[in-house]
This record gives structure tokens, sequence and C-alpha cells, in this order.
């Protein structure tokens, strides 16, 4: 595969990582660059890993990816969705349950939006190509439009206030569903 087919698809595996970030942006008010960095460490991390792990299951699994992949995703970010909306309705004062960084939750992310990727390394094992040069572009596109999807979060949540993080829920729900209609064939973009 080309390096222009390779960055595309880097990129659309980082879109999930970057609507996250996104919603992690305007959520966590503190957000320190040190979690940043642990948030694209691991979500970039995850996008390299899934790929390897897919390449090597091969064509064994690749039906049950099919099958529970979508369903996996769609249960963890409807899960997280779901909590940061209650979160968001029930004030703590001064600080937000919400507004604090945790290693469980990153990775229940992480793994949330690089299920796609173990499928794109199943594939590159149908194809039989080599995955080393992939996962690495794939990992640091990641690990950028996380930052990124960051940073640009903590700006639009500064200008429009504490109840974006109920939209914050909402789009982490509505990613699920996208991955789950996807996964299905019912929908495809």
């Amino acid at each position: 595969m080309d390096f222009i087919s390779t960055l595309l698809i880097a990129i659309a595996l980082a879109m999930d990582a970057f609507s996250v970030s996104l919603t992690k942006g305007f959520t966590m008010k503190n957000i320190t660059k040190t979690q940043i960095l642990w948030f694209a460490t691991f979500f970039g991390g995850f996008q390299i890993m899934m790929p390897v792990i897919g390449w090597f299951a091969g064509v064994q699994l690749e039906w049950i990816i099919s099958t529970f992949a979508p369903w996996v995703a769609f249960i963890l970010l409807a899960l997280i969705g779901c909590n940061m909306i209650r979160e968001s309705l029930t004030e703590d004062d001064d600080i937000k349950k919400d507004d604090k960084f945790s290693f469980k939750e990153l990775t229940l992310l992480a793994i949330a939006t690089s299920i796609d990727a173990f499928a794109v390394g199943v594939t590159y094992a149908v194809l039989q190509t080599s995955i080393l040069i992939p996962v690495i572009i794939i990992g640091i596109v990641a690990f950028l439009f996380t930052i990124v999807g960051i940073y640009l979060g903590k700006k639009i949540g500064n200008y429009f206030g504490d109840k974006f993080e109920i939209l914050g829920g909402v789009i982490l729900i509505l990613l699920g569903l996208k991955i789950l209609l996807e996964g299905l064939g019912i929908l495809v973009l």
C-alpha cells in the first residue's frame, strides 16, 4: 500500500480519537500538559498496538471482529458518554468528578477508539502487506490528532461554558452508535 493510502487510513482511524479528545478538552477544565501527553500516548499507542494484534490474528478471527467489535466500541463509548451527561447534571460545588484524570477511563477510551484499527490490521494480513510502516504512521497521526483535539476542545469549552459537557457525552454516544451502525453495514460514511 502506498504512503497516501496509508495516511488516509491513519486519518480515518484517528477521527474517533480526535472526537473523544475534543470532548475531553472541553470537559476537563484543569487538564495538564502531562495529562494531554498521556491521552496522546494511550490513543497513539493503542492505534499502533491494535493493528499489530489484528495482523497477527489474521483471517482466523475476521468473523469475530466484524461481529463483536462494533458492539464493544458502542457499549464502551455509550457508558462513558452517559456517565459524562450524568455527572454534568449533578454539580459537585467547584470540582466535577469528570475533571479528574483516570487511567482506567483513559484505557477504556483508547480501546474503544482503536477497535477499528484491529480490523485494519486483519486487512493488512489478508493483503499480505507489511504492518511496520503503516502502524508507525497510524500511531503518529492518532497522537497528533489527540493533542489537537484536546487543545481545540479546551478553546471551545472555555467559549461555551460548563454545560458543554452534556454535548460531549452526547458526542461519545453518537460516535459509538456510528461505529455500531457502520460495523453492522447499516451506515457507510
